[in-house]
């Protein structure tokens, strides 16, 4: 086996190690939403990640780098930081605290649809006639789950909508800063997440009650904010670095099936045969969505 060969199988795994991270950190976001208010929840976690992560601007090259963004980088970078993490975080441990979690996992993975929707209106990005038909897909599969279910909470379903929204236009937004290409991705995530969770923190001071925090609440925050974010952010980066665009997507998207997998041990979220086979059909209409062009792919 080759040395190239063992970097991309390495990265394969890092980014795997990766997506089981995230996928755990909707249990534990369960388990701490029984004692913890959601926005200060999320604010204090993104918070300490950010905290966690500003070392980083002990490199030379971040420092200078910083040195030289424009008042319109600061600005792109500042809507970034308001709507990925302020807006799609607090909206989705709301979600969470009305929804369960493999529910909420259906509804976000559903962004790849609006993903690509968003970036068709807004930037030019066309879809070709695979990528129509797994939106097709996509939708499909969510019918089939929902038709399933039968009790869902209105408010639930109103943060998991706001948590859509906010996650494309992030997404949007990231691949508009991401465009000009004279902005690193440590410094665009430094910036976008040190403002977006200190409106967080602050929207949840002002909104919600100062829990009684033990050890078990802030063992839940801490891991959440070192290893859930900071270190996997960390190793996401670097597996890019070896991954394809449609590589990574495809890893991202078996999210789905851990949460599902995760929710049911840990939550005992129990999911009958119909709503198993619509998770299962919305994941192969997504990951047909986020398929480029053959030419197009890295």
């Amino acid at each position: 086996m080759n040395k190239l060969s063992t970097s991309k199988n390495r990265a394969l795994l890092e980014a795997l190690l990766v997506t089981l991270l995230w996928s755990t950190s909707w249990v534990l976001i369960k388990e701490g939403l029984a004692d913890l208010p959601p926005i200060l929840f999320a604010g204090l976690r993104y918070f300490l990640a950010f905290l966690l992560l500003l070392p980083l601007l002990g490199r030379t090259s971040l420092r200078r780098e910083l040195a030289t963004l424009k008042g319109s980088d600061w600005g792109w970078l500042l809507l970034l930081g308001l709507v990925y993490y302020t807006l799609t975080q607090g909206a989705q441990f709301l979600g969470l605290l009305y929804l369960p979690a493999n529910m909420l996992s259906l509804m976000l993975t559903l962004c790849g649809i609006s993903i690509a929707l968003g970036g068709l209106i807004f930037l030019g990005e066309k879809l070709s006639g695979f990528q129509w038909m797994g939106v097709s897909v996509s939708i499909g599969g969510a019918l089939v789950y929902f038709g399933a279910v039968d009790q869902i909470s209105t408010i639930g379903l109103w943060m998991g909508l706001l948590a859509i929204l906010s996650n494309t236009g992030g997404a949007l937004l990231g691949r508009r800063v991401n465009r000009s290409a004279h902005i690193s991705p440590s410094l665009v995530t430094l910036i976008s997440m040190g403002f977006g969770s200190i409106l967080l923190l602050g929207t949840g001071l002002l909104l919600e009650e100062w829990p009684v925090f033990g050890f078990r609440e802030w063992a839940i925050i801490f891991w959440l904010a070192a290893v859930n974010t900071a270190f996997a952010f960390t190793l996401w980066n670097r597996s890019l670095q070896q991954l394809s665009a449609a590589q990574s997507s495809v890893i991202n998207n078996t999210m789905l099936i851990q949460i599902a997998v995760l929710a049911w041990i840990f939550l005992d979220e129990r999911l009958g045969a119909i709503q198993i086979t619509g998770l299962a059909i919305a994941l192969v209409g997504t990951v047909m969505v986020q398929r480029r062009p053959r030419q197009e792919q890295v």
